[in-house]
């Protein structure tokens, strides 16, 4: 039975009810309760969640205010401090890498639980470090849970998310993960980069307290044929009035197809079947960060100060900008859709790089040069905009989306995986290209952000709207 008969059906038994109330969540089966009962359970899980993507941010955002005064205390050199930062890509290129297999062995939950341990642990080794090893295994520690969270937190949302809210949800994954950076730059200016550790394990602490509160992905019980514990935990995720049958039925069809396959393994990604997934889910990943983002991250204070304008002043704005423009992009991923997002954000991403590459160009010419500091300000500006936009959350929102669940462990783990190995590439060679052309860099940028263009157009599927199983069979056809 199709799903447009489904709700025809419905709109038949309850003529009165007003369309907006219906959802054909997962095949027609999700009624919004006429209370908030039926959303309260999602928004409670969401939020457990995504206090591991917090965790994240203050991870990435503790290096930049306490450089100072940790060189000072430990009397590191210029080499070991920036061995310090760096290898917090390491520690998550690693935790990408298991991210996949221990969400599937132990759960979306247990793979959170074991994130949060290490961030805690790498947090305390940080605190009582008194020389640069337990520095350095602390900050490996942290990165490691880093790598963890940035692939399970999306997936585990948008595995528990009705497909009216699944965009949104998803989206504040990336919102915790900017605001967490921001929180760190802030209060790390008035407290000791000692105090400062202590305070990243407070997201920790409410995200494994919270865990007991909140029920496993149903998608995964499914999976491990767990079927008493995933009616129940669908059953609190939809509301107690909610009738989950379809639903229900829909995901154990689905997964029951996938398990008569054989069990993925990583060469078996590239199989015709798995391609288009793994190309749209690895490709998106790829321009995500090719397109500058960790050097424009981790350097905007020195982008600022060598064009002339306040460096503290700009960084503040650039992570007020970057939190607001996250924070209203979930407010419409759900409704204008994830490729015009990506379309608008990639454009502006090129225009930004862009007005950077000809302030830069102007500076080293000496050109109308009392332009360069506000030309700067407002490329960068328009640059973080537009990937705050788009580029930097709906990634890891149509990653959530497109890999099936046989796949998703070892699919999920490679994207992560190439995203944090952009992440180390750009943010090492951004100062050997702006020592090559400052302009030329940003030049660069914006060609890569182009051929991001012409990707979504040509590549990526529009997913809103869509239940998981029916984007992963259409994908996967």
């Amino acid at each position: 039975m199709s799903i447009k008969e489904d709700l025809e059906r419905e709109e038949v038994r309850e003529p009165l009810m007003d369309k907006k109330n219906l959802s054909d969540e997962q095949g027609g089966s999700f009624v919004q309760s006429r209370s908030k009962e039926s959303a309260w359970m999602v928004y409670l899980s969401t939020f457990v969640a995504v206090c591991g993507s917090f965790a994240f941010g203050s991870c990435a955002g503790y290096s930049s205010p306490t450089e100072n005064a940790i060189r000072e205390d430990l009397s590191l050199s210029l080499a070991e401090y920036s061995v310090f930062g760096s290898i917090l890509t390491f520690g998550a290129m690693i935790g990408a890498i298991t991210s996949g297999p221990i969400a599937d062995l132990i759960g979306r939950k247990g793979a959170l639980r074991v994130a949060a341990s290490f961030c805690v642990a790498g947090w305390l080794a940080i605190y009582f470090a008194q020389g640069v090893l337990a520095l350095d295994l602390g900050r490996l520690a942290t990165g490691y849970g880093m790598g963890i969270f940035s692939y399970v937190v999306p997936v585990f949302i948008a595995e528990i998310s009705p497909k009216n809210l699944r965009g949104a949800l998803t989206t504040t994954n990336q919102l915790m993960i900017c605001g967490g950076v921001s929180v760190a730059f802030i209060i790390g200016t008035v407290l000791t980069w000692r105090a400062l550790a202590l305070t990243g394990i407070v997201p920790c602490a409410i995200l494994v307290f919270g865990l007991f509160l909140i029920p496993e992905s149903p998608r995964w019980l499914a999976k491990r044929g767990r079927e008493e514990e995933f009616q129940t935990a669908l059953q609190k995720l939809r509301g107690k009035e909610a009738d989950i049958s379809h639903e229900a039925t829909e995901i154990k069809d689905y997964i029951e197809t996938l398990e008569r396959l054989p069990k993925a393994r990583f060469v078996e990604l590239f199989q015709r079947r798995y391609l288009r997934s793994v190309i749209i889910g690895v490709g998106l990943m790829v321009f995500q960060q090719f397109g500058g983002i960790n050097g424009v991250c981790f350097y905007v204070s020195n982008i600022f100060e060598s064009a002339g304008f306040s460096p503290s002043l700009g960084t503040i704005i650039y992570a007020i900008l970057q939190v607001v423009v996250t924070a209203l992009n979930t407010t419409v991923i759900d409704k204008a859709g994830r490729k015009p997002l990506l379309l608008v954000s990639a454009s502006g991403l090129v225009l930004g790089c862009i007005i950077t590459g000809i302030s830069f160009y102007l500076k080293v010419n000496e050109l109308a040069i009392k332009s360069v500091p506000a030309l700067t300000l407002t490329g960068i500006l328009l640059y973080i905009g537009s990937f705050s936009a788009g580029m930097g959350a709906v990634p890891w929102v149509i990653m959530s989306e497109i890999f099936p669940i046989n796949i998703k462990g070892v699919a999920g783990s490679l994207a992560t995986l190439v995203n944090w190995f952009g992440a180390w590439a750009i943010s090492y060679t951004y100062n050997y290209l702006m020592s090559w052309s400052s302009y030329g860099t940003f030049i660069l940028y914006a060609a890569i952000n182009a051929l991001a263009i012409v990707f979504v157009v040509t590549v990526v599927p529009e997913t809103k709207g869509r239940t998981l199983e029916q984007i992963q069979a259409a994908i996967n056809a």
